[in-house]
């Protein structure tokens, strides 16, 4: 009877062992797990929360940091918004939103939530000198062209001493970068290779109070606030607020009708990853001293920034302060 037993239990000794192997693998392979998208968990190992930095921060050298952050209800209020130059707002999947924060004349202390890069990020960021881009992760087929884009790509896998997570929210919405441990200081305006322009506002113009971009599962609107002199944002039907700085009240406004296509990528459940066209021409609209400027923008090639001037050719200038871009679809 007992060597019997014994027979019986070896097959399953070994099954259970090769089940025990399976899953060590899986757990030592995160990076290359589906992408975290608006719907699924984080994937991402929990970063080191020691107070000391795994290595010294690179030269700044001119080149600005660029941070993916999570803008779905469960990552609100988010942090650092208000010390961005440049804030991108995107269409992801299942027609959310995402934003992309652009920092180079101050880093604040924190920025977050983090989140996951896309591939029309790439095209975006082209117009910086190999910036640092801080993200939570990428679909896996992603990461090689992430690799050899020319930027400084610092993921939680790359750089764990820079992120923690912050208390109170489930994952994936608690991911937080500290700034100062991939740039040693603020680059400074000259690393705004943006293209845009700044001075006194053109002459014409509209006067506007309101303005709202939708996107299929989400929606921006910007009201013009005489007191703060800027574009008072809510998202989603609610003010936005952050936990750092207040309500962000931007002083100019971009609305850039841009082709928003499918690109190769989805998400876990199958849902096509938009991409956005940002190198081309076509309309835009400026939202600046409470009134609203027809616009055209225009971006020859990716190294390039964007061109932006008024209705009949002439110059388009920004306001001082605080840009907010929202990508909207091109009709047509």
């Amino acid at each position: 009877m007992r060597q019997g037993a014994r027979t019986r239990r070896a097959p399953l000794t070994a099954a259970l062992i090769a089940v025990t192997a399976a899953a060590s693998l899986t757990a030592g392979c995160t990076r290359h797990q589906p992408a975290d998208d608006a719907r699924a968990p984080a994937r991402t190992p929990t970063p080191s929360a020691s107070p000391t930095p795994a290595r010294t921060p690179a030269p700044v050298a001119g080149s600005p940091l660029a941070v993916k952050i999570d803008n779905v209800s469960a990552a609100r209020p988010q942090t650092g918004l208000g010390a961005a130059d440049v804030v991108y707002a995107e269409q992801v999947e299942g027609g959310l939103s995402r934003l992309m924060a652009v920092y180079a004349t101050r880093l604040p202390k924190s920025v977050g939530p983090v989140r996951s890069a896309r591939e029309s990020d790439l095209e975006l960021l082209r117009q910086f000198h190999e910036p640092t881009l801080a993200y939570s992760g990428a679909q896996r087929k992603l990461l090689p062209l992430i690799g050899r884009a020319p930027l400084r790509a610092e993921s939680p896998d790359d750089a764990a001493g820079a992120y923690y997570r912050g208390a109170g929210r489930a994952a994936p919405h608690n991911l937080y970068l500290r700034p100062s441990r991939l740039l040693s200081s603020a680059p400074g305006r000259a690393a705004l290779t943006t293209g845009f322009r700044y001075g006194p506002a053109p002459s014409g113009g509209s006067p506007a109070t309101t303005r709202t971009v939708r996107y299929p599962a989400a929606r921006f609107t910007f009201t013009w606030s005489e007191g703060r002199g800027g574009w008072l944002v809510a998202m989603d039907g609610a003010p936005a607020t952050t936990t750092d700085g207040g309500r962000p009240a931007p002083p100019t406004v971009v609305v850039q009708y841009v082709r928003i296509r499918s690109s190769k990528y989805h998400d876990v459940l199958g849902n096509h990853t938009p991409y956005t066209e940002t190198v081309g021409s076509g309309r835009a609209e400026v939202l600046r001293d409470g009134r609203s400027f027809e616009a055209r923008w225009s971006r020859r090639a990716a190294a390039d920034g964007t061109r932006f001037t008024t209705a009949d050719g002439g110059r388009m200038n920004f306001a001082a302060g605080q840009v907010w871009v929202v990508f909207a679809a091109a009709s047509g």
